[in-house]
């Protein structure tokens, strides 16, 4: 049985069938699936039954793996998962939910703005693969935003304004515009910014993309009230219904996304449920722009 990818939202989203991908693939296999996320940003595969073991086996067919442990408050003691797994769940080590005033828990709630993964890092992540375990009945959907397509519809003005514009990212920013602003200075310095480019090429499509998250907190050189309006009404360009997919997990699912051309978010939950979500990220191999002073 050959790979199949089903569009879901044209040019957006396909949905992959003719593989068990906890399986190992062959290269071919590995190159068809590429170029997929090449062509679309967002795909999809139902009933795929992992362990982390293979997770981790089918996601480093794109790439080395990303250590996950520099993007939480996660200390080793309280981690359910080995570090190269995000754990995105609402489970503390016990596997049972998270108090509503864990520290964990409020910390991962910067899930439910739109970002893109990693781009608090100065070398930004290349996919995020997303495994559900375990699902809940309702909300918990996670939406992706095809920032190509935004960059596609703004006016030639603005596209000319945001060419060389760069960007001073952190989850710092993000996190404290939630009111979580309590960190450690061991924290503080992990979660110190980096700078992004506002506007990247995709390497083999050579499409344009807005690259834009929560962490992006100003714009270099600007002043700060200025960009973070600047920011903001380009997020809500980018977020309107025509250019966004949202996904209702089913048990098994794992859902693979491009976070150099797309941003995405988590939707609330009944966080008394069991919500058993786990990241593994390919790592991106060069930095948006120099980080010179940043």
């Amino acid at each position: 049985m050959s790979i199949t990818i089903k569009e879901l939202t044209p040019g957006f989203v396909g949905e992959v069938s003719g593989i068990d991908i906890t399986q190992p693939l062959t290269a071919a296999q590995a190159a068809e699936l590429e170029a997929g996320m090449d062509r679309y940003a967002v795909l999809v595969y139902h009933d795929q039954r992992f362990t982390d073991d293979q997770q981790k086996a089918f996601s480093a067919n794109f790439g080395p793996l990303e250590n996950t442990s520099t993007g939480s408050v996660i200390t080793p003691a309280g981690r359910r998962l080995d570090p190269l797994m995000a754990d995105v769940s609402n489970l503390g080590v016990d596997h049972k939910p998270l108090a509503r005033d864990d520290r964990r828990r409020l910390f991962n709630l910067g899930n439910q703005l739109w970002h893109s993964d990693s781009s608090y890092k100065a070398i930004p992540s290349k996919f995020s693969l997303l495994s559900g375990r375990v699902v809940v009945d309702a909300g918990g959907n996670t939406e992706f935003a095809d920032m190509r397509a935004a960059y596609d519809t703004l006016d030639d003005k603005t596209k000319a304004e945001v060419e060389d514009l760069v960007c001073e990212h952190s989850l710092i920013h993000s996190r404290g515009s939630l009111g979580f602003t309590e960190l450690s200075d061991e924290e503080r310095q992990m979660f110190k910014p980096v700078w992004q480019r506002l506007v990247r090429t995709h390497p083999v499509s050579g499409r344009k993309s807005l690259y834009l998250s929560s962490h992006a907190g100003t714009i270099v050189g600007w002043p700060m009230p200025e960009a973070r309006a600047f920011l903001r009404d380009l997020i809500e360009h980018a977020v309107q219904p025509r250019f966004t997919y949202s996904h209702k997990w089913r048990q098994h699912d794992l859902v693979m996304w491009d976070n150099r051309t797309t941003m995405h978010r988590v939707r609330r939950f009944d966080e008394t449920q069991i919500r058993d979500m786990r990241r593994t990220t390919v790592a991106g191999d060069a930095v948006t722009v120099e980080q010179l002073a940043a």
